[in-house]
């Protein structure tokens, strides 16, 4: 993997339960869509912890003067969420998520430059659609440093593929596993998200 790729696995307690219960194979699938969407949030919290921009300012309270951080509202956030499993992400970070917009799916024709861009990827591997989406915003004229990539789990080989041509990307993830890509699965995974994130319990027969 290149080494100026940033790959970020917060230390967080909440992310390490809910990448438990989402690697649990008998976790029922209506609290599998739930840790998806509690990944969501709390990636999506220590990711933003550096990159919001905010600006100082000062306020008369009821007992005086103090100086107060707002966020910056010159600066809006357009989420981009790689459907289906990025809408989970999404329903799950949105609250800690001020002035953004959302994009299902496809991307926008045209993306100001004073836009920060966050991606909701289900996972990172060889044939996941996140390399392309980053290729089609770098055609958009968006760089790597306007972004931030979320993914609940990723496969170092996925990562290499991004590293090969965003070798500055910033991505936040719970874990990194192995892919096996002739199987076009994870080691040890969470399964399949597309039958898991369903609210209907599947007949395993």
């Amino acid at each position: 993997m290149a080494m100026s790729l940033k790959v970020i696995v917060p230390p967080h307690p909440l992310i390490k339960h809910w990448l438990s219960i989402l690697r649990e194979p008998n976790t029922p699938n209506v609290l599998f869509s739930t840790g998806y969407e509690q990944l969501g949030k709390w990636i999506t919290y220590e990711a933003l912890r550096n990159w919001l921009p905010y600006k100082k300012g000062r306020i008369n309270t009821d007992n005086g003067d103090a100086d107060v951080f707002f966020i910056d509202n010159n600066y809006p956030i357009k989420v981009l969420a790689i459907m289906p499993e990025g809408l989970s992400l999404w329903f799950g970070a949105k609250e800690v998520i001020p002035n953004s917009t959302l994009s299902l799916g496809e991307l926008p024709n045209r993306i100001d430059k004073n836009e920060g861009i966050i991606i909701f990827s289900g996972q990172i591997t060889t044939t996941s659609n996140t390399l392309k989406t980053l290729k089609k915003l770098n055609n958009l004229g968006v760089d790597s440093n306007r972004i931030l990539l979320i993914a609940p789990i990723c496969s170092n080989k996925g990562l290499n593929q991004i590293a090969k041509s965003f070798p500055n990307q910033v991505i936040y993830t719970s874990c990194i596993d192995e892919e096996d890509e002739k199987e076009n699965v994870l080691n040890p995974g969470i399964g399949d998200p597309l039958l898991r994130l369903s609210t209907l319990f599947l007949d395993k027969n």
